[in-house]
């Protein structure tokens, strides 16, 4: 194999390798913005949790209390 042969198959293996690794990038942002918006989310979820237990402290005594016909 000449230096010439093994000097393009260096080219079309480097070429091959930026290709992955901006193909790789792209996934990883796709995942980071999918992970931000789930954190997002989860964070919002507590805040409404948290205000749905502190809005109905009185009415919680009685979440837990058997129905009358047990």
């Amino acid at each position: 194999m000449s230096a010439e042969h093994r000097l393009i198959d260096i080219e079309i293996k480097l070429t091959a390798l930026e290709d992955l690794v901006q193909s790789l990038n792209d996934q990883v942002y796709q995942q980071q913005k999918q992970i931000d918006e789930l954190r997002a989310l989860c964070t919002a979820l507590i805040k409404r949790l948290e205000a749905a237990t502190s809005d109905s402290d009185s009415a919680d005594s009685y979440a837990h209390e058997k129905p009358p016909h047990y």
